[in-house]
């Protein structure tokens, strides 16, 4: 038993560690984060916490406008319907893309260069990941196209469709406006714990870049349980254990994460593609990693507060 009891406060002492190292690597870019807009370190602080959070909320003011009338590509979908799931449950799931605009989308994203591993200096073409890999001597999990993604008329008509600009505003508030566009490869690796913890692979956590977000995705090829699928805790983003709150932390083990929020909350999310969802971020979620085939994603998020001009959404600044 002291064998077993030695072993564990070991395994113990290195998750600590891990943790420690991995808020270290965070650091330049929290700190970039203050320089520019002195009002994200209270959020940072009080956005995790629930009364931080009900307490803002209270500011959100009611949109009077008539987007939801405009046409738009996702026929069939009332924007009510979408924020009275999101309201209950954190989810919408039953968004799809016109063929012609996912496969655009797709086609650009073969045809641009991404950056690996959300560095800058890493540049190659998707379908060369493995030579990329090869050259560069280390796993490559991820393909960034960082602004190039704005160059694509088919990321610019999602971007603005008014049933998505409807929802972000019945739901978070008139104050709601875009603040991420982006594209990004997700592929079939052996990555270190570090490199999934930077992707956000792999980890229940939660988003914490605004007082209010709201974050539409959707899938640009076939994505299965093989192919890198995003999971949501259902109920978790109006609900917060305690401790997830009071920590500076926004990743935790999926046992502890399952355990309280309930196993049958976690929702994990296939479909073909074009096939996409809206989420509340504060909840908990998790993008898988690819085991079998690339994945290819889209994101438009919506927010309350300024995005930063510093840097590309997701772009880490590195010391």
């Amino acid at each position: 038993m002291h064998g077993i009891s030695r072993s564990n406060d070991l395994e113990s002492v290195a998750r600590k560690g891990g943790k420690l190292r991995r808020m270290a690597v965070r650091i330049p870019t929290y700190l970039a984060d203050v320089r520019e807009n002195p009002a994200w370190l209270p959020m940072f602080l009080l956005a995790r916490t629930i009364p931080g959070r009900r307490a803002h909320w209270l500011a959100a003011k009611q949109p009077h406008d008539n987007a939801d009338l405009l046409p738009s590509m996702f026929e069939g979908i009332e924007s009510a319907a979408v924020v009275d799931s999101l309201k209950a449950e954190g989810l919408f799931s039953g968004l799809v893309l016109p063929d012609a605009i996912h496969r655009e989308i797709a086609r650009f994203a073969s045809e641009t260069p991404c950056f690996g591993n959300f560095d800058r200096r890493i540049e190659f073409l998707a379908p060369q990941h493995g030579d990329t890999e090869a050259r560069h001597g280390r796993p490559i999990l991820s393909g960034h196209h960082f602004e190039r993604a704005l160059d694509c008329e088919a990321v610019l008509a999602v971007q603005r469709d008014p049933l998505l600009s409807a929802v972000a505003r019945q739901y978070l508030g008139a104050q709601a406006q875009l603040i991420t566009t982006r594209i990004w490869w997700s592929f079939p690796t052996k990555a270190s714990e570090a490199d999934r913890s930077l992707a956000s692979l792999d980890k229940y956590h939660f988003d914490l870049d605004d007082w209010r977000m709201l974050k539409f995705f959707f899938y640009l090829v076939d994505v299965d349980e093989n192919t890198g699928p995003h999971v949501y805790v259902k109920g978790s983003h109006n609900r917060r254990r305690l401790k997830h709150q009071l920590t500076l932390l926004v990743g935790h083990p999926a046992g502890e994460i399952l355990d309280f929020y309930g196993p049958d909350n976690a929702v994990t999310l296939t479909g073909k593609a074009g096939h996409g969802f809206v989420e509340d971020p504060f909840g908990f979620h998790m993008g898988t990693v690819a085991k079998a085939a690339p994945r290819l994603m889209m994101e438009v998020g919506f927010g309350v507060s300024k995005p930063s001009r510093r840097r590309f959404h997701g772009e880490p600044v590195i010391r």
